[in-house]
């Protein structure tokens, strides 16, 4: 297992907030992030919260619990497949107290029952596991679900609550043994809270309701919340309101009785997590450190302090290279096929991460998690109304901007005005990239595990994955790819028949790492094509494509490179040349080679160094007017 290696941040966290935790006194508050690090922070003074300590996972940190009968025990949980327990000190750095390690997937929450001794884990392989805490031993399984099992809740009456994403919410008493009561939704559920009394159950739908449930799991009400999934949800500390993170980038507060009391939008909050204490509320950040709120006036106490850059999507167009960041900013790398010295600039557009990128005649259309293109023409900046969901992918066809969104959607809009001409639910889960064919028509890949193909109007599926796809790529309009969490990647050769519909003539499956393959490029000829994928794992893969091997061939991929995290997206610049970028601020250029081997790395560039030598010389020129 590669370990993360990110530049360090000056303060802060170096990538965005996963979860946070406030103390039960309010007094302390932990922060965990895609960095790696869990930071501890004083908040004893909201307005000027104070890292008191840094912990170290392996990989990305998903969640953090503290202990509720010794609150200088810590819990952190990891997609490196551990929980961690920290002794924090005042007198000194934290201490390593157990490492748990049975799960074979990532783990994606924690939490203590209410003795203090034990505690659950819950991991991606669908188990959800009891263990004695300070003496690291496994104890029993406490549940099981079909797919991801993404969080657990324990109640102050020691009920267990967990949820995943095959739409089960179950309850479980370890101590009694019971047989657990289960719930089970068509949509997937990412998050539930007990009420502080343990009497109600709030869990967050897919759909964008949150549902109250009693311990037996009888409705109590649904509480329609946004247009995009809810994520994640808390509870005030005397019960009578609770707020919800939703996809649609906005926190949502309520009563108990479910009636709407205000909404918070800021563009830097990721509401993947949040949490109350003592008349606090805290929320994750895409920045490099938390939110933290006033529970009953919703008011801003403090804000992160910084932006982090973590590329989230890149475009090409003409010799300039752009590349979307978490912090809203889009740099434009001139000559990006030039080592070493490419010519910079910054288009900052936003406070919040853009997602999808394509750009054309130098006019680049962004978009962003909260749910809006933004158009940019280097002159003037348009933004489009909201459009319900985050939008994870972008691009042109027949006259029309199209934008793929997490709840499904396609939806095209008019590429100067951005007003939206149709919509059309393309996909029955997000779609996650959008790929233009040369000729009429467009490639879509989503998280119902298919790859499409055809007109906004007209579409069919090319091939499936076994889980959901994360990226589609193409070569000119003969040969396309796609990379799955299936930890394969799939090749086909394509060709469009006389009625002009694409078809695929060969498919080939490429044996990919062992963790979920992120981005996908194809660069060579149709004939003797490489395919080029990065992954969760942080490797960069290549494959040389023989299609005299057959619809059968199963070949293993040639890892190329390591980069510092997890790899993020690619594009291409041209038929020999791919720029591929790492959530590590790494940006390679990779070429065929000339001899006709495989595929090299040509030049490579830190995204931070990028942004920092910008600013710098924006400043310079700017006090030398």
């Amino acid at each position: 297992m590669h370990v993360i290696d990110l530049p360090r941040a000056a303060s802060g966290h170096a990538a965005p907030l996963t979860h946070v935790a406030l103390r039960d006194d309010a007094r302390l508050l932990a922060s965990c992030s895609y960095d790696g690090t869990v930071i501890v922070w004083d908040v004893s003074d909201p307005a000027r919260p104070t890292p008191t300590a840094t912990l170290k996972h392996r990989r990305l940190v998903n969640a953090s619990a503290w202990n509720p009968a010794v609150p200088q025990l810590l819990a952190t949980a990891s997609a490196d497949k551990t929980v961690s327990v920290w002794r924090l000190s005042e007198e000194g750095p934290a201490s390593l107290v157990n490492v748990m390690a049975r799960h074979t997937d990532d783990i994606n929450s924690v939490a203590w029952m209410p003795d203090g001794e034990r505690i659950i884990c819950v991991s991606e392989d669908g188990r959800a596991t009891l263990w004695d805490a300070v003496a690291g031993r496994f104890m029993s399984e406490v549940g099981s679900h079909e797919a991801h099992c993404m969080m657990v809740s324990v109640s102050s009456q020691g009920l267990v609550a967990t949820v995943g994403e095959d739409g089960l919410v179950a309850v479980t008493d370890p101590d009694f043994g019971t047989a657990p009561s289960s719930r089970k939704y068509e949509s997937s559920i990412e998050g539930c809270a007990w009420s502080g009394d343990g009497e109600v159950l709030a869990v967050t739908r897919d759909d964008g309701a949150v549902d109250l449930l009693t311990k037996k799991l009888d409705h109590l009400r649904t509480v329609e919340v946004s247009t995009s999934a809810a994520r994640c949800v808390a509870w005030s500390q005397d019960d009578e309101r609770f707020v919800v993170g939703a996809y649609d980038g906005a926190l949502h507060f309520f009563d108990a009785e479910g009636e709407r009391l205000q909404r918070v939008d800021d563009a830097r909050i990721w509401p993947r997590s949040v949490s109350a204490a003592g008349g606090l509320l805290a929320a994750g950040s895409f920045w490099n450190s938390p939110h933290l709120l006033d529970f009953a006036s919703t008011a801003e106490i403090a804000g992160p302090l910084a932006a982090t850059h973590g590329p989230n999507a890149m475009a090409a167009d003409g010799d300039e290279l752009y590349i979307g960041c978490d912090s809203g900013t889009v740099v434009v790398v001139s000559s990006a096929g030039v080592p070493p010295e490419p010519r910079v600039r910054l288009l900052d557009l936003t406070d919040g991460p853009i997602l999808s990128l394509v750009v054309r005649d130098g006019v680049v259309h962004a978009g962003t998690y909260s749910g809006q293109v933004i158009r940019y023409d280097g002159a003037a900046v348009t933004v489009s109304e909201g459009l319900g969901a985050p939008l994870p992918s972008l691009c042109f066809d027949d006259g029309s901007l199209l934008a793929g969104t997490y709840n499904g959607e396609l939806i095209a809009l008019d590429p100067v005005t951005l007003a939206v001409r149709a919509r059309s639910q393309a996909h029955g889960g997000s779609v996650k990239s959008l790929t233009a064919l040369p000729g009429p028509g467009f490639l879509s890949a989503a998280t119902d595990r298919t790859v499409a193909v055809g007109t906004f109007a007209s579409r069919s599926t090319l091939w499936e994955h076994g889980n959901l796809v994360n990226a589609v790529a193409v070569l000119d309009e003969a040969v396309a790819a796609s990379a799955s969490r299936d930890h394969t990647v799939k090749v086909g050769r394509l060709a469009r028949t006389t009625g002009g519909e694409v078809q695929v003539q060969t498919l080939q499956t490429l044996l990919g790492p062992d963790e979920s393959v992120k981005c996908v490029a194809v660069l060579g000829t149709a004939d003797a094509p490489f395919v080029l994928a990065g992954s969760y794992d942080f490797g960069l893969y290549v494959w040389p494509v023989r299609w005299t091997d057959g619809a059968a061939a199963l070949s293993t991929g040639h890892l190329l490179d390591v980069f510092g995290q997890g790899l993020s997206c690619m594009v291409q610049l041209d038929g020999s040349t791919v720029a591929v970028a790492g959530w590590d601020g790494r940006i390679s250029i990779v070429a065929c080679s000339a001899d006709g081997g495989l595929p090299r790395i040509r030049s490579s560039w830190s995204l931070q160094d990028l942004v920092r030598g910008a600013r710098g010389a924006a400043e310079t020129e700017g006090r030398d007017k």
